[in-house]
C-alpha cells in the first residue's frame, strides 16, 4: 500500500486548478473544470503578439503563458514566457539546434510541460531542455537523438514530455531507446526501453482496467508497431497490444473513457484495449474496434461513457468530422462534419460542452448528448491554425502561424470554477 501511495504522489505534479500546464491540459485528457457560457459578440481579444513558427501548444501555470517557438530567419529555438495579463514578455531564451527543413513548417511541434519550477521542452530536432519557470535560466540540455543516435521520426520530433514525479519520460526510438526516462534536476538517463522505431504520439498516464496493490499507474505510448504501458519506476513492460503497421504515423493520444483505453489512428481506425490481470501478470485484450474512425492527428476527449473523435477523410477533398461514439461499444452515434479540414483541438468543459478550434481559426462552442452537437456559439478568432488551444482562467489562449492570441471567455455565471 505504501508503495502505491508513493507512485500516485509521484505522478501528479501539483499545479494550481485553473493553470493550462501541460499538453492537452491538467490532466492531459483535453478536459477542465472552467465552465465557458454561450457567446454572442466575437470573444474580446485582450492581447495579441507576433511569434515565430511552431506547431507547439501555449501553456499557462503561475500567472505566466509560455510558448515553444523558432527564433524567425535563424536555426534556432526559443522558449518565452509571458505576463498572462497583458502579454508582455517576461523572459526569453534561445538555443542553437541542427538544421532542418521541411514544407510541414520548421518550428518545434512538442508542447512543453510545467511541474514545479521547472519547464521542459522537445525541440523539432530531439533536443530536450529544463529552464526555471522563474526567469528562463537553463538548467540542462540534452540532444537525445545524437546521444542515443537514433532517426528522426518522418514528421519529427512530435512527442511532448510527460512529467511523473522526478521524471521526464519521453519518446526517442531505435535500439533500447524507444522510450526513455531522465532525472527531472539533471537529465541524467534513469532507464530506458524497447527497440521501436520513434513515436510521434505523446504518453499518458492510465490508472483503468484491473490493479493490484502497488501497480497503480502506467505510462502508455503508442508506437509504431503497439500500445503499450510502462512501469514509470524502471520502465518494465506492464502490458501492451499490437497496432503494427502505421505508415501515417501515430500522431493522435490514447483517450481513457468507459474503463477502456482508445487509440484512433489511420491505419486501424478506433481501437479499445481492455486491461486485466491473470495470475502474476497484466494483460490487454480488444476491447472494441471501428475501423471507420480514423484519426489523423487530432486528439479526442472523453465525458463519462462518451468519446469525442476528430475523425478525418483525407484523401480526395481532405474533412475533419466531430464523431461521438459509445465508449463501451464503439458504436457511432453521431458525427458532426466539417469542423476542419484537416484538425480541430477539443477542449472538454466543466460542465460537459465541446470548445473546438477548427483549422480554420474558427471556434465554436457545442453542447452535446447522445444524439448530436448544438452550435451555442461561433466566431473567427484566428487565422489559421493546427494548434490546439489552452484555457485558463476564463481566457482562451490560440497560436496560428503568425501570433499568439489571448481571447476572453467569459465563465458560466451559474457555476463556480472549481
Amino acid at each position: 500500500m505504501q508503495r502505491t501511495l508513493t507512485i500516485f504522489l509521484m505522478c501528479v505534479p501539483a499545479v494550481q486548478a485553473a493553470d493550462w500546464p501541460q499538453w492537452l491540459g491538467p490532466r492531459r485528457d483535453g478536459s477542465t473544470s472552467e465552465r465557458v457560457a454561450p457567446w454572442k459578440e466575437a470573444p474580446k481579444v485582450l492581447w495579441r503578439t507576433p511569434v515565430g513558427n511552431g506547431f507547439s501548444s501555449p501553456l499557462v501555470a503561475g500567472g505566466k503563458v509560455f510558448l515553444h517557438a523558432q527564433v524567425p530567419g535563424k536555426e534556432e529555438e526559443e522558449v518565452i514566457a509571458f505576463d498572462a495579463a497583458d502579454g508582455k514578455v517576461l523572459w526569453r531564451e534561445s538555443y542553437p539546434r541542427p538544421e532542418f527543413k521541411s514544407v510541414l513548417g520548421v518550428g518545434p511541434r512538442a508542447t512543453p510541460t510545467v511541474a514545479g519550477k521547472r519547464l521542459y521542452t522537445m525541440g523539432i530536432n530531439g533536443i530536450l531542455s529544463c529552464f526555471d519557470v522563474q526567469d528562463g535560466k537553463r538548467h540542462w540540455q540534452l540532444d537525445l537523438y545524437k546521444q542515443f543516435q537514433a532517426d528522426l521520426p518522418t514528421f519529427a520530433v512530435c512527442c511532448s514530455p510527460l512529467v511523473v514525479g522526478n521524471r521526464v519520460i519521453v519518446s526517442v526510438g531505435g535500439k533500447g531507446s524507444c522510450v526513455v526516462a531522465l532525472n527531472a534536476e539533471t537529465g541524467a538517463v534513469l532507464w530506458q526501453a524497447l527497440d521501436d522505431a520513434p513515436s510521434t504520439s505523446s504518453p499518458v498516464l492510465y490508472a483503468g482496467g484491473e490493479r493490484t496493490v502497488g501497480r497503480s499507474i502506467d505510462v502508455v505510448f503508442m508506437t509504431p508497431l503497439r500500445l503499450i504501458a510502462l512501469d514509470p519506476l524502471d520502465g518494465s513492460i506492464r502490458w501492451e497490444h499490437p497496432m503494427v503497421f502505421q505508415p501515417q504515423g501515430t500522431s493522435p493520444t490514447p483517450v481513457a473513457a468507459g474503463g477502456v483505453l482508445v487509440a484512433s489512428t489511420q491505419a486501424h481506425g478506433a481501437l479499445a484495449v481492455k486491461i486485466g490481470y491473470k495470475g502474476a501478470a497484466y494483460h490487454a485484450e480488444t476491447g472494441w474496434q471501428n475501423k471507420d474512425m480514423k484519426s489523423y492527428f487530432s486528439s479526442g476527449v472523453a465525458s463519462g461513457d462518451r468519446l469525442f473523435l476528430v475523425t478525418n477523410q483525407i484523401d480526395i477533398l481532405p474533412s475533419a468530422s466531430l464523431s461521438c461514439l459509445d465508449a463501451k461499444t464503439g458504436q457511432l452515434l453521431w458525427a458532426k462534419k466539417n469542423v476542419g479540414y484537416f484538425h480541430a483541438g477539443i477542449i472538454r468543459t466543466g460542465d460537459g460542452k465541446l470548445l473546438v478550434l477548427g483549422d480554420s481559426g474558427t471556434l465554436s462552442l457545442f453542447e452535446v448528448d447522445d444524439k448530436g452537437a448544438k452550435e451555442l456559439s461561433r466566431s473567427r478568432v484566428s487565422g489559421g491554425t493546427l494548434v490546439s488551444p489552452a484555457l485558463a482562467n476564463g481566457r482562451l489562449y490560440v497560436r496560428d502561424d503568425k501570433e499568439l492570441i489571448c481571447l476572453q471567455l467569459g465563465a458560466d455565471p451559474s457555476s463556480g470554477q472549481d
